[in-house]
């Protein structure tokens, strides 16, 4: 399932379980929000909505995008006053410079190529107004399920298991990120990165664009 449709159906297929199991915001994303305030904010690969309820909170409008319909479903009910499209995160649907604030989370390793991961990096910085920002995550090879060399330059890819109740196993595609990885994706993109961290096992970066 490492090809993008795959990975819609993926989700497609576990999203009421997925969501049951993802009620709070991420506390990386919360202090990123912290302060901030948008006419437009957009969450890129919003899944059930969790992180496009925090944005509600700090923009005017809010537009959540995701490939699944299922987790877009999910993301209805929780957020009833958002503006929510079926779409890929590598072809925003949305115009040049019309969003002041964005969060692209837990979503950018998911995309199966390197150069549709690039691509989606700079459909952001394309889609963020001049003073505009974003925070960007993916998972990474420092990560404690991972035995990887802490001096590693590149990530893998790899299938991790979702379980469903009663047992079926569902393997979602995921590309782990070296954080030197992430940040070469970043600096060769149209963003300009103002923090880059890991955090609680992901990659993290504060961007805007260049």
């Amino acid at each position: 399932m490492n090809d993008r449709a795959g990975v819609r159906a993926t989700y497609d297929r576990i999203a009421d379980h997925f969501s049951s199991t993802r009620e709070y915001p991420w506390p990386e994303v919360e202090s990123f929000c912290a302060g901030r305030r948008a006419a437009v904010a957009l969450d890129v690969g919003c899944g059930n909505g969790r992180h496009t309820e925090l944005l509600a909170e700090h923009a005017d409008r809010v537009v959540g995008l995701d490939a699944s319909r299922g987790l877009l479903s999910a993301a209805r009910e929780r957020v009833p006053g958002a503006a929510l499209v079926a779409g890929d995160a590598a072809s925003l649907p949305v115009a040049d410079g019309a969003v002041g604030l964005a969060v692209y989370v837990a979503t950018l390793h998911h995309l199966p190529t390197r150069r549709l991961r690039r691509e989606s990096l700079d459909e952001l910085a394309r889609v963020l107004d001049d003073g505009g920002a974003a925070l960007v995550s993916a998972w990474s090879t420092e990560a404690d399920r991972f035995e990887t060399d802490a001096d590693v330059e590149t990530g893998f890819d790899t299938e991790i298991d979702w379980t469903l109740p009663g047992g079926e196993a569902v393997p979602r595609y995921y590309h782990i990120y070296a954080p030197a990885e992430f940040d070469a994706d970043l600096d060769a993109s149209d963003l300009a990165v103002v923090e880059s961290v890991v955090s609680s096992g992901n990659c993290y970066a504060v961007v805007e664009p260049s």
